[in-house]
This record gives C-alpha cells, sequence and structure tokens, in this order.
C-alpha cells in the first residue's frame, strides 16, 4: 500500500494515511482512460445542429431553363447544391454522440486515473474541509497554503455547498463529491475526464475512504 502524506488547511503535514493498491495502486489502462474521456466529451455535444438538403428547401419546383439550346449547363432545379440557396449535400442533422461503456470499464478506467495521480506524485489527502461560510478569498487561501497554483479538482465526501460555491469563481478550480449509505446505494460526481485534466487531485480523508468503498 501507498503511503501518502495528510494536510489540514493550514498546509502543515499531519500524517500519512494508507491508500489502496486496489483503487490507488491499480495498473493505469491507457485506453480505457481514453474511452472515459471521449464519452465525457460526447456527453457534452448538444448535437442540435442542422442543415436543410436538396429536399427540404424552398423552391425549385420546375427547371430554371429548358434542357437545350441556352448556352447553360443543364439543370434540373434551383435546389441542387451548386445553386446559392441550394441544399447541402450531406447536411448535418441532429444526433446523440454518446455511447456505452461498460460499468466494469468505467470503474477500471477510474481506478486508473486515480493511480496515475498517485504515481506522479499529483494527490494531496486533507485531513479535513471544512468552511464556517462560502468565501472565495478563504478557500484560494487554503489552495495556496496546499501549493496548489494550477488547475485542481477538490473532492469531498458529500455534496458540501459551502466547498462548492466557495469554488466556484475560481477558473481554474473544479469540485466534486462522492457519497455512499453503506447498502450498495452510492452518489458521485467524480469522473475521469476531471480527474486527468487536473494537474493536482486533492482528497478528503473522508472522500478516500468512500471512494475505498465504492470502487473497491
Amino acid at each position: 500500500m501507498a503511503n501518502v502524506a495528510v494536510y489540514n488547511m493550514e498546509g502543515k503535514e499531519v500524517g500519512t494515511i494508507e491508500l489502496s493498491d486496489a483503487i490507488f495502486g491499480a495498473e493505469v489502462n491507457e485506453h480505457l482512460v481514453h474511452l472515459a474521456v471521449v464519452q465525457y466529451l460526447a456527453d457534452q455535444r448538444q448535437g442540435t445542429q442542422k442543415a436543410k438538403t436538396r429536399a427540404e428547401v424552398s423552391g425549385g419546383g420546375r427547371k430554371p431553363w429548358r434542357q437545350k439550346g441556352t448556352g447553360h449547363a443543364r439543370q434540373g432545379s434551383t435546389r441542387s447544391p451548386q445553386w446559392t440557396g441550394g441544399g447541402v449535400v450531406f447536411a448535418p442533422v441532429p444526433r446523440d454522440y454518446n455511447f456505452k461503456m461498460n460499468k466494469k470499464e468505467k470503474r477500471a478506467a477510474l481506478r486508473s486515473a486515480l493511480s496515475d495521480k498517485v504515481a506522479n506524485s499529483s494527490l494531496i489527502v486533507l485531513e479535513d474541509l471544512t468552511l464556517e461560510e462560502v468565501k472565495t478569498k478563504k478557500f484560494a487561501e487554503i489552495l495556496k497554503n496546499l501549493k496548489v497554483e494550477k488547475k485542481a479538482l477538490v473532492v469531498t465526501e458529500g455534496n458540501d455547498d459551502k466547498v462548492r460555491l466557495s469554488a466556484r469563481n475560481l477558473p481554474q478550480v473544479r469540485t466534486a463529491f462522492i457519497t455512499s449509505d453503506g447498502a450498495n446505494k452510492s452518489s458521485s460526481t467524480i469522473n475521469v475526464y476531471d480527474i486527468m485534466n487536473a494537474n493536482t487531485l486533492i482528497l478528503t480523508k473522508d472522500a478516500v475512504a468512500k471512494i475505498e468503498e465504492v470502487y473497491a
């Protein structure tokens, strides 16, 4: 098991924690990580683009001129793609870009992403993250204490509105949460894209315990 230092909100080391090798020390499967990232990005696409084909544009009910004798090339309709105002040849239509990943694949991809952060020393474990009020300045101070300057993902146990609202005005910081009631019912907003996109992953001790419980 990997031993990782635990810090408080002042940035001081207050102990260590043993991370489960099954979750944080797994072999990194780059293919599954790639699939999970592509699926996340595909999910963000609205897929509402639309253009009209020659069958959908108005006009063109008759030949613009006779077949022969005008000196022009033969034309059958002003709705043809070569005409201004004509239809698009292979017009885009609304579609769903999402594709399916199996549950086991998603879990393996998440374990790979977490393990990659540990292997690259990009994981910070916080003893606790408790804010008395919604305060972006206070949240930025905590990140400064931890010497986190670039993109960061902060994961808490349970949906803490004070943490979420304090972080939302920091452009390079994203938050997520994980919770479980211990009866095979869990809720999580953690995803592989956010983990891989962050330079630093910050987990509270409670979040580490829930991750190990849910994704074991």
